[in-house]
């Protein structure tokens, strides 16, 4: 039987799949099986993929569903031990299989191995670093204040838990890794590789470029983690709310300036003011992004862009 199920879900990747899958080909780890979901893709990402020829290499056309459905009809067809997501956009370093494999045949009592990430931009520039967080063992407490694990692309996940806690929410557009992370943190513990071997792709198309949607249904998944903890102490959820909102905050301003996004920004803001414990020890980060909000909101583009570049420069 193979070990490790590799999951690609893809729609109109033809960017980056080649790629994408050949960071799995290259892994060290050689007992593995990769699993393709094709969205519905109508561009060449069928195309590209029939080029790359081995026998490890399932893939599946399928009507368009989204990601949540997709990573789950992986997982209906995956026939390894252990299952691992990977973004059609996104790499992996080329020990991340057998450095996780490893830690899970260490602590049998895991069932979830994750390790830190490095964002990385569409030629592959490295952008900036992750959060770098290990954690082992009961880590829902953890994952309320911020989503350490950082994307879908990380895990390594033993198969067998997906008949406890259940597959990917279906009718989350954005956030459903996170709510898979709570569900297995809830039953399972998790351990951690403190290295770097997820290096996840930014672009202004990207899912979690739609800040909007995004703060909708992580709100979701919040008031769902929040329920299944009633003994949650408020403090912790204000600080679970506030760093939501940071990070919305920071997202927001990534990109192109305009003005509907400086309203948006400005309403994260304020409720990450309204929720922040420690306010004062942000107030830098507040007064920078305040400032980048009544820009976006005040000025037209060319001149909003021009006055980004001197906040940016002064806040360095």
């Amino acid at each position: 039987m193979t070990l490790i199920s590799v999951i690609i879900p893809v729609y109109n990747g033809e960017k980056t799949i080649k790629e994408t899958i050949l960071s799995v080909l290259n892994q060290t780890f050689k007992d593995w099986e990769l699993i393709i979901i094709n969205d519905g893709s109508t561009d060449s990402t069928m195309e590209i993929i029939a080029q790359i020829q081995n026998s490890r290499i399932r893939v599946f056309n399928c009507e368009n569903a989204g990601l949540a459905k997709s990573r789950n009809r992986g997982i209906d067809h995956a026939q390894g031990e252990f299952i691992s997501f990977l973004d059609s956009d996104d790499l992996w370093t080329t020990d991340k299989l057998e450095t996780q494999f490893q830690a899970l045949k260490k602590h049998p009592e895991a069932a979830v191995a994750y390790s830190w990430t490095d964002y990385i931009d569409q030629s592959n520039q490295f952008l900036h670093s992750g959060r770098h967080i290990t954690k082992h063992g009961n880590v829902y407490s953890e994952l309320l204040v911020c989503n350490f694990l950082e994307n879908g692309s990380n895990a390594l996940i033993r198969k067998q838990v997906f008949a406890h806690v259940g597959q990917f929410d279906t009718s989350l557009t954005a956030g459903e890794d996170w709510d898979m992370w709570f569900r297995l943190a809830a039953v399972y513990p998790f351990v951690g590789v403190p290295a770097v071997q997820v290096l996840y792709r930014v672009s202004a198309t990207s899912m979690s470029a739609k800040i909007k949607n995004q703060e909708k249904e992580c709100l979701k998944v919040l008031k769902n983690a929040f329920q299944k903890v009633p003994e949650l102490s408020p403090s912790l959820k204000k600080k679970s709310l506030a760093n939501l909102y940071k990070y919305l905050m920071c997202k927001s301003i990534e990109g192109e300036p305009n003005q509907a996004k400086g309203r948006h920004t400005l309403g994260l803001l304020w409720n990450y003011i309204r929720y922040e414990p420690e306010l004062r020890s942000n107030f830098k980060l507040i007064l920078v992004i305040g400032a980048k909000s009544m820009v976006m909101s005040t000025f037209p583009l060319p001149q909003s862009q021009v006055l980004f570049q001197r906040l940016k420069a002064w806040a360095n």
